[in-house]
C-alpha cells in the first residue's frame, strides 16, 4: 500500500457517517482543481446573470438553456469533490425534469436549487477560491510544507462544508419537503381509496346483488307454485340455484380484488407465482422474498405485478414477460418487464398511477420505462423489513 494510501484510512479521517474521508493529497489534488476551475465558474456565472437580463428576449432564453446545465455541471463537480473530502455523500436535491427544451427550462429557472448554485459560485469564486488557493500555496511554497502538513486538511474540510451547506439542503428542508411529499400522498390515496370503495360498491350491486335478488323472486314463486305446478317450482328452484351459484363466483371475484386469498394463504411468492400461471404469455420468475412481509405491502405489490401483467397481456404484444422481486432485509425491490411494442406511459390511464399511488401509501416509488417499439420495463421500491426466511423462486 502506498503512502497516500496510508494517509487516506487513517482514524481521523472516517467521518461521523462511517465514510472514508480524503487525506492531504487528495485533497490537495482538489484545491488545485478548484483554482483550475475558478475561470469556467467565473465566465458561467455572468454569462447567467446576463442571460437573466436577457431573457425578455429570445437570445437569453436560448443562452440560459445551455447555461443552466453546465452550471449543474460544475456545482455537481463541486458537491462530488465536497463528499469526499467529508466521507458522506454531498446529494444533488433538484426538481425532475418533465421532458422538453422549454419544460425543462422553466424546470430548472424555478427550482430553489438554482438560486442556491448562483450563490455558492459567488462563494466559489471569492472566499473559497481564496481557501483552496491558500492550501495550493501552502504546498508548492517549501518554507510552509509543515503547515500544509498540519493544515490543509482542516482548511479543504471547512470549505467543503461550506460547500455542503449551500449546494443542498438542511434538514429542515428536507423534513418540509418530506411533509409535502407525505401529504399529496396521502390525498392521492384518499382518492384512490374512495375510487376502490366505489368499484366495490358498483361491483357488489351490479353483480351479486342483482342476482340474489333473483333468487329471492324465484324462490318466493317456487314457493307459490308448489301445490299448484311442482314441475315449475323444481325447475325455479334449479334456476336459483345455479343463480345464486354464479352469484357465489362473484363474490368470490369481488373478495378476491379486495385481499386475494392465495396471498394470505402462500405469501407474495406464491401469489405471483400464480399470477405468472395464468398468463397467456411465458413468464420468467426471479422471485428472492421472504415468507411473509407486512400484509399492506404484500398486497400493495401483487397488486402492482397484476396490473403489470395485465398490461402486458392487453396491450404490449409480447412473447416474452419477466418479473423479478428482491428483498435485501430493508427495502423490496421489483421489476416486471415484457418485450412488446413499449409505449406504455406514468401519466396516462388509471392503472399504473393507480399502483403509484398505493405504493406511495408506503413509502414506496414507481418508474417506468416503455420506449416505442419495447421492452417495457416497471420498477418499484418500497422501504420495508422483515424477520421471516426468504423464499427463492425462478
Amino acid at each position: 500500500m502506498s503512502s497516500s494510501s496510508l494517509d487516506d484510512v487513517r482514524p481521523g479521517d472516517v467521518s461521523p457517517d462511517g465514510g472514508a474521508r480524503a487525506g492531504r493529497w487528495t485533497v490537495t489534488g482538489y484545491a488545485a482543481l478548484h483554482v483550475l476551475l475558478f475561470a469556467p465558474i467565473v465566465v458561467t456565472f455572468v454569462l447567467v446573470v446576463v442571460s437573466s437580463v436577457l431573457v425578455v428576449v429570445w437570445v437569453g432564453i436560448l443562452l440560459l438553456a445551455g447555461l443552466l446545465p453546465a452550471m449543474r455541471g460544475l456545482a455537481g463537480l463541486h458537491r462530488s469533490m465536497a463528499g469526499r473530502v467529508l466521507g458522506t455523500p454531498v446529494p444533488a436535491p433538484y426538481l425532475p425534469l418533465t421532458g422538453g427544451p422549454l419544460a425543462d427550462l422553466r424546470t430548472r429557472a424555478a427550482d430553489p436549487m438554482t438560486w442556491r448554485d448562483l450563490l455558492w459560485m459567488l462563494w466559489a469564486m471569492t472566499f473559497g477560491f481564496a481557501v483552496s488557493l491558500l492550501a495550493v500555496v501552502l504546498f508548492l511554497a517549501v518554507v510552509t510544507l509543515p503547515i500544509w502538513w498540519y493544515g490543509v486538511v482542516p482548511l479543504l474540510r471547512g470549505r467543503a462544508a461550506v460547500d455542503r451547506a449551500i449546494l443542498t439542503i438542511g434538514r429542515t428542508e428536507r423534513l418540509e419537503q418530506r411533509v409535502e411529499a407525505l401529504t399529496a400522498s396521502r390525498a392521492v390515496v384518499v382518492d384512490h381509496s374512495a375510487t376502490e370503495l366505489r368499484r366495490i360498491e358498483r361491483d357488489l350491486h351490479d353483480g351479486p346483488q342483482a342476482r340474489l335478488a333473483a333468487v329471492s323472486l324465484s324462490l318466493g314463486l317456487a314457493d307459490d307454485l308448489f301445490d299448484s305446478d311442482p314441475e315449475a317450482a323444481r325447475r325455479l328452484i334449479n334456476e336459483a340455484r345455479g343463480t345464486s351459484s354464479t352469484a357465489l363466483g362473484e363474490l368470490r371475484d369481488v373478495v378476491r380484488g379486495i385481499h386475494p386469498p392465495v396471498l394470505a394463504d402462500r405469501g407474495l411468492a406464491g401469489a405471483v407465482s400464480a399470477l405468472a400461471l395464468d398468463m397467456a404469455v411465458p413468464v420468467e420468475l426471479a422471485l428472492d422474498v421472504p415468507d411473509r412481509l407486512p400484509a399492506p405491502v404484500e398486497s400493495a405489490v401483487y397488486f402492482a405485478v397484476a396490473e403489470c401483467l395485465a398490461n402486458t397481456a392487453k396491450h404490449a404484444g409480447a412473447a416474452q414477460s419477466w418479473v423479478s422481486i428482491r428483498h435485501d432485509g430493508a427495502v423490496l425491490r421489483g421489476e416486471v418487464g415484457d418485450d412488446g411494442r413499449g409505449g406504455a406511459d406514468l401519466r396516462g390511464g388509471t392503472g399504473l398511477p393507480g399502483v403509484a399511488a398505493r405504493l406511495a401509501a408506503f413509502d414506496g416509488t414507481l418508474s417506468v420505462s416503455s420506449p416505442v417499439g419495447g421492452p417495457t420495463v416497471v420498477t418499484w421500491e418500497v422501504p420495508c423489513a422483515s424477520s421471516s426466511p426468504k423464499t427463492t423462486r425462478s
